[in-house]
């Protein structure tokens, strides 16, 4: 029993209810937001959550409410409540800087310092560094702008470069502190975390480059599709990217390299600084300030501010007011189906389901090196969220490794790698990536994003294996 709930009614719910949300997104109407909702309430009644909301006392006497509604408001309200701000500040930015031309600045300045045929590389080492101190569905938010400018000028598919950014985003974002997962499971291990950053920055290297691989090889030619006059993403008949065109653009009226990325690079900084000034514990005086300024939301709103009063001074008031409504719409599906996906992942964690699967692997007869990975990798395809994946493996699998006498640096790699399963419908990332690449059929998202997510957890594995040949 989970919660007071029965475990093996809870995994025939979640079985029963992801079958159904595949089938919705698949071959019905329903649009994905509202199969997300039905298959989170399939999923609690099946699994036999109440039906109406009851608070109860636990052990430790804290008081905890159970229900089916009580989970869909917190979920989609918690998911909404980190992100959904930033989201709407995000591509109100990036609606400025596809108006003003810095995007198209900022695409130029990349192809310059990183050379022709390089665009896939540039975005995710772009990517990989900005996720060290920013959250992946915030960085990839801001910068989505810069890959889309690049397609626009060289021609090359928007879904390509797109999934180079965001894989460079999520590898690092999954495995590098400061982020505060990987933080965390460093915590739980006792493991030094300095020595973890540089181990798992070489880690993640292999992971970014197979990644880049199979964009490039696989997804910018299945998946041409480049912007049109009204920004709209549209199928294309594949060409080969036109470089002349890119480096023979007339900038004449286009803002300065500075002006441009100053309202991305603003917020990146600002974050940094709150990231490690909270590690090193530096709450007093100015600190106390740049804190609250790094915060991501209020990081990425001044970045937005800085946009309207730097680069939107070369639009009229009217034509600034309606290009950044045009980008409150375009987020508003985004916020929807990112909601969605939580709602559903804090049903199966409020009904305690993560910990009955965790708990039953943890009993199995697995290699212990493998026992972490495996609990992680199946908590994260369970509930969608990376953090509570691995943190919910470290917390079970610790004592066990450390009191067999493994070597904790593998315990925490391999808590972080199962945390890249795989991401699909309870993931806010998954949909953050697809609805802001134009991506709206659900075979089409499982193959880019998925797949592509599920490469980087393979290399990773085997990077594992490989460790524990050497490290005892």
């Amino acid at each position: 029993m989970v919660n007071g709930l029965s475990g093996e009614r809870m995994l025939a719910g979640l079985a029963i209810g992801i079958i159904l949300l595949i089938f919705m997104v698949l071959k019905t109407k329903i649009q994905a937001f509202l199969a997300l909702l039905i298959a989170t309430v399939i999923v609690g009644v099946i699994g036999g959550m109440p039906l109406t909301n009851i608070t109860y006392e636990t052990a430790d006497g804290a008081k905890k409410t159970l229900g089916v509604l009580h989970s869909i408001t917190a979920g989609f309200g918690g998911t909404l409540g980190s992100i959904g701000i930033i989201i709407g500040f995000g591509v109100m930015m990036g609606q400025i800087f596809e108006a003003t031309g810095a995007a198209k600045r900022m695409a130029l300045t990349f192809l310059h310092l990183f050379g022709k045929g390089k665009e896939e590389e540039a975005l995710a080492f772009t990517g990989f560094l900005v996720s060290i101190p920013i959250f992946c569905d915030s960085g990839f938010i801001v910068l989505a702008p810069i890959a889309k400018a690049l397609s626009r000028v060289t021609k090359k598919s928007v879904v390509g470069l797109g999934v180079s950014l965001a894989a460079g985003l999520v590898i690092t974002h999954s495995l590098v502190p400061p982020t505060p997962g990987p933080l965390g499971v460093c915590g739980i291990f006792g493991v030094d975390v300095g020595v973890y950053i540089l181990m798992s920055i070489v880690l993640a290297l292999p992971m970014t480059v197979a990644c880049i691989a199979y964009s490039r090889l696989s997804l910018s030619k299945k998946y041409y599709w480049l912007l049109d006059d009204a920004d709209q993403i549209k199928p294309e008949t594949y060409r080969e990217p036109d470089y002349n065109a890119a480096f023979h653009m007339d900038m004449t009226a286009v803002p300065g390299t500075f002006e441009s990325f100053a309202p991305l690079l603003v917020p990146i900084v600002l974050i940094l600084i709150n990231t490690i000034a909270t590690a090193m514990k530096l709450t007093g005086g100015v600190m106390s300030y740049l804190i609250f300024f790094g915060q991501p939301i209020i990081a990425v709103g001044l970045g937005l501010v800085l946009a309207i009063f730097t680069l939107g001074t070369r639009l009229d008031r009217k034509t600034a007011l309606l290009e950044m409504e045009k980008g409150m719409a375009s987020a508003g599906i985004i916020m929807l189906v990112t909601g969605g996906g939580g709602a559903l992942g804090q049903i199966i964690k409020d009904s305690g389901l993560g910990s009955y699967m965790a708990d039953g692997l943890a009993a199995a007869s697995i290699p212990l090196v493998i026992l972490p990975l495996v609990i992680s990798t199946a908590m994260r395809f369970i509930q969608g969220s990376g953090t509570v994946a691995m943190t919910t493996a470290a917390s079970i699998s610790a004592p066990i490794l450390n009191a067999a006498g493994v070597n904790p640096l593998l315990g925490v790699i391999a808590c972080c790698v199962g945390s890249l399963f795989f991401g699909y419908f309870n993931d806010s990332y998954f949909w953050v990536v697809n609805r802001t690449l134009g991506v709206s059929e659900a075979k089409d998202q499982l193959r880019i994003w998925s797949i592509t997510s599920t490469i980087a957890w393979a290399v990773g594995v085997a990077e594992i294996v490989i460790l524990s040949l050497f490290i005892r």
